[in-house]
């Protein structure tokens, strides 16, 4: 039968055999997807980052090659096709934002491969949470970055892109002004977090004093980081505020830090004896890492004086347990061994005034 006199027909069949096609190249795709990420896997061995990317960016890759075999069938088509332009372009588009997650995900697949060979859980991370900062702050930089590419190519394929390119031109001299001010916060924290990355005052897992509070960096995103409190409040910081304000970092170089214990104790009590105690309490005490421990007389007032103890541990948290466990241990040895120097109140009773204040009472007299 010739379909050449039903237009409508013909139209139909056309169709008909673009979307088979489309439908039998998107099913070849994906089983040839899954063939090779399975021989990928196999072939990955030692290599983490093959075999990261081959789990994290599975379904983004196959939705990329199943939506390219859909293209290349459009590509080919007839050109009475119905509908053929607008499904070209919509599948372009969908391409493009297909090929950016996936780009976004070859990403966070190295992001995870890096971490993976550095491991926070080591006793000596000061390395590992170095390159763990760096490596979430620039993973969210190029998340930033591939976005801003997708959604540029994206608009490369708008119909007029370019004439409203121009007329943005055109109007840059005001647009261009508040677009800089609204965007300074943006920027600066952008440009902020590519400092911190680079330069590190801050890292995952650093002890931090913050506006008075003590606490551990939690989180560090593209605009602000999390700061774990002790009691389990989370202050949220902008990240330009850490360039800008001073801040203390106990972990910087390394997580060891000194703590001190302070007694008043009266003056009559045996420093050495004391002395001798609180290493005794040091050398028993696991939480104590050998490298200080020293005792020294620091301030005396009109009543008692002060002893300062001071011990080394291995971080801070360690060091306040290990402070309290002295300061307890100290305080239950001087109440049991010396318990009159404790500190007391020192009074002298002056015995003349009490007696002439006895004599001025008047004496009954005594009878004949």
């Amino acid at each position: 039968m010739n379909l050449s006199i039903f237009p409508e027909l013909q139209y139909l069949e056309t169709s008909l055999y673009v979307v088979g096609a489309a439908v039998l190249a998107a099913l070849l795709a994906g089983l040839l997807h899954h063939a090779g990420v399975m021989l990928l896997r196999r072939l990955a061995g030692n290599r983490p980052y093959i075999a990261n990317v081959s789990f994290i960016a599975y379904h983004a890759s196959r939705v990329c090659l199943i939506l390219f075999a859909v293209r290349l069938v459009l590509t080919g088509a007839p050109d009475e096709t119905p509908w053929l332009v607008p499904l070209s372009y919509l599948t372009s588009v969908a391409l493009i934002i297909a090929l950016t997650w996936l780009a976004m995900r070859c990403i966070r697949a190295l992001s995870a491969t890096v971490v993976q060979l550095n491991p926070v859980s080591a006793a000596d991370n000061l390395k590992a949470r170095r390159i763990l900062t760096q490596t979430r702050v620039l993973t969210r930089s190029a998340y930033f970055i591939a976005a801003l590419l997708g959604l540029g190519f994206v608009l490369l394929t708008l119909p007029g892109a370019r004439q409203f390119g121009a007329s943005l031109l055109a109007s840059a001299g005001v647009a261009g002004l508040v677009a800089g001010i609204a965007a300074r916060p943006v920027l600066g924290n952008f440009i902020a977090g590519m400092q911190i990355a680079f330069s590190q005052p801050i890292r995952i897992d650093d002890v931090l004093i913050v506006k008075g509070e003590w606490g551990r960096v939690e989180e560090i995103t593209g605009t602000f980081v999390v700061v774990r409190i002790w009691d389990e409040r989370r202050m949220i910081v902008p990240l330009q505020w850490f360039i800008e304000n001073p801040f203390e970092n106990w972990t910087h170089k390394s997580s060891t830090i000194l703590g001190t214990v302070f007694l008043w104790l009266d003056f009559a009590v045996p420093v050495p004896a004391v002395r001798a105690e609180f290493e005794r309490i040091c050398k028993q005490s696991p939480l104590w890492d050998g490298r200080v421990c020293v005792l020294h007389v620091t301030d005396a007032s009109e009543r008692a004086m002060q002893l300062r103890l001071l011990v080394s541990a291995r971080d801070s948290g360690t060091a306040f347990d290990l402070r309290c466990a002295i300061r307890e241990a100290m305080l239950a040895f001087i109440a049991q061994q010396y318990p009159d120097s404790l500190p007391r109140l020192r009074a002298a009773l002056d015995a003349e005034p009490a007696k002439a204040a006895g004599s001025s009472v008047e004496q009954p007299a005594a009878s004949s």
